[in-house]
């Protein structure tokens, strides 16, 4: 008997969670694929809360305010269509999230929501400052009974090496078992959920180490397309710590924090004797502190001073009741306690505006793929505000899966439905999908020497990349990862392992290549991409940037954006 083959989902945070969820509520069966858990998804780590038009505050919000202020967010680079869709869906999605049991933050029963930068509303819903731990624990228990059910079935500490092509479109995916060693080939159709590209800027993220960009990479070496890709997010308020940065929530500035710096600021000098200047409030008024992401990262990179932010002002129900996980992180991690000391900042890359190119259904330019959350181009514009990233996860995992169920329901009419082989070896893979030759790997665990060279490709790539760059900055980062691509061309030469080179490095090499690139090409300043050689908004470049590896070649094109 044929049957619908099972869908491959690629991720396992919110929009890989959302997308099984979606499925097995249609009675379609998927493959729920990770490299961890869905407790350790990069999703559990965001912290300030979920946006929604739900105007239980007495502000007279709407979802088309939440939609002109996700555009004017993002530079209006977004597609306003999907944008809007978004927005009108959000008091949906969260008041779902509400019945599965999400503790949001009540007061007299009755949810409350919080300020968060660049909206004019309080439309934030939030748990703490642990709203996506929340939400991921919610969808995971909601998943739970489909497993049971036999419609969703996990496969964690699986990594994913190469989407399997069939006549141009996606056929499966080839995983290896990261405990085992033991590669599989799943035929299907594929919806990648992975993350953002945080092993780019190892070091230099807030997002989780897990992270490591290879995915993606692979894909855009396979001839997906990307876009804006030289969108990248500065949160302004984080602190380095081992491996990574941490990030202090944007709530905190939701309940009143302040940013300042000290005016005597000098060596030698004791820094708490200084006045402090509060210059976002200065510049921009007393809403100066809740101004996008990309505004207060590049007014801390133009002083090029020390930046604390003040939480001194915040009272003690406000510690016990809002933020008291955020505090208890704070002092771990710094040994201050930010209720009585202001806590040292400074801008991290916190999100990755550019990524898989979709259109409105999340469609790729290949058949048969999908994409959705943060590795997915699709909300955020040039600048992605700030509780739109759980939003847009949720979301759009919920609309890739309904894309790919209606695809099935059209083959199926159509007679085109696959039998049910599920999991084969690669060798043995008869599906049509690739020649067996085709499906080899060389993931394997780094050499000595592809660790060193991963490490100074994140370092070229956080020169060219920094909030502030300019045309210089950007050339001289390419010819240096250039060099850093030949050092790799002598160590593949040299080396006895199975396939030369690593997969996972030379893919990395080339979307770090890709992102440079964009960002060369991007000649005007925008949101999170700042040229100082091109300081102004060009209205003739609000299109987005496209890039794709064709014929061994990064190609680079403009696209019009979506007119509503």
């Amino acid at each position: 008997m044929k049957q619908q083959m099972p869908i491959n989902i690629i991720g396992a945070g919110l929009a890989g969670l959302s997308a099984a969820k979606t499925c097995a509520e249609a009675g379609i069966r998927v493959r729920l694929i990770s490299f961890q858990p869905s407790e350790r998804a990069q999703s559990n780590l965001a912290e300030g809360g979920i946006n929604a038009a739900l105007n239980v505050m007495g502000e007279d919000d709407s979802t088309e305010n939440h939609f002109r202020d996700t555009m004017k967010g993002g530079c209006d680079l977004a597609d306003p269509n999907m944008v809007r869709n978004l927005t009108q869906d959000a008091p949906d999605i969260v008041m779902e999230m509400d019945r599965l049991g999400v503790p949001f933050h009540r007061e007299n029963g009755h949810m409350v929501q919080r300020n968060f930068g660049g909206q004019k509303k309080k439309r934030t819903a939030y748990a703490k400052s642990s709203t996506g731990k929340v939400l991921t624990t919610a969808l995971i228990d909601a998943v739970r009974k489909y497993e049971v059910q036999g419609l969703v079935e996990r496969y964690p500490h699986h990594r994913f090496e190469k989407l399997i092509l069939r006549n141009e479109a996606a056929a499966g995916v080839l995983v290896c078992d990261r405990y085992s060693g033991k590669e599989t080939v799943m035929a299907g159709r594929v919806l990648m959920a992975c993350g953002g590209m945080n092993g780019l800027f190892a070091g230099a993220t807030t997002g989780t180490t897990a992270n490591t960009g290879s995915a993606a990479g692979v894909l855009f070496e396979q001839g997906v397309e990307f876009a804006n890709l030289e969108f990248l997010q500065y949160h302004p308020t984080t602190v380095s710590i081992t491996g990574k940065r941490l990030l202090v929530s944007e709530a905190a500035r939701g309940e009143g924090g302040r940013l300042f710096y000290y005016e005597t600021d000098t060596p030698g000098h004791p820094e708490d004797t200084g006045v402090k200047r509060y210059f976002l409030e200065e510049k921009y008024g007393e809403r100066g502190n809740l101004m996008p992401r990309d505004v207060i990262s590049r007014e801390m990179a133009m002083l090029g001073r020390q930046v604390y932010l003040d939480l001194t002002v915040l009272d003690e129900k406000t510690w016990k009741v809002k933020l008291s996980d955020l505090r208890d992180e704070i002092i771990h991690y710094l040994g201050i306690d930010p209720a009585c000391e202001p806590v040292p900042v400074s801008p991290g890359i916190h999100y990755f505006m550019g990524g898989i190119l979709v259109d409105e259904h999340h469609r790729t330019n290949i058949s048969g793929l999908c994409a959705a959350g943060e590795c997915a181009c699709a909300y955020h514009g040039a600048n992605r505000l700030g509780g739109n990233s759980l939003l847009g996860a949720i979301y759009g995992g919920r609309q890739a899966a309904r894309t790919m169920i209606r695809e099935i329901a059209e083959d199926m009419s159509a007679g085109a439905a696959y039998e049910n082989t599920l999991c084969v070896d690669p060798e043995s893979f008869q599906d049509g999908a690739a020649d067996p030759a085709d499906t080899a790997s060389s993931f394997r665990t780094l050499t000595e020497e592809e660790t060193l060279i991963q490490e100074k490709m994140s370092q070229i790539l956080m020169e060219g990349m920094m909030p502030l760059r300019d045309g210089k900055l950007i050339t001289h980062a390419l010819t240096e990862l250039e060099k850093l691509k030949a050092r790799a061309g002598e160590h593949e030469k040299r080396t006895d392992e199975p396939g030369g080179f690593s997969d996972e490095c030379r893919a990395k090499l080339l979307l770090a290549e890709a992102t440079l690139r964009c960002a060369l090409e991007r000649r005007e300043s925008r949101g999170a991409h700042t040229r100082l050689d091109f300081p102004q908004t060009d209205e003739n470049m609000r299109k987005t940037t496209v890039v794709r590896y064709e014929k061994g070649e990064i190609r680079i094109s403009f696209r019009e954006i979506s007119r509503l």
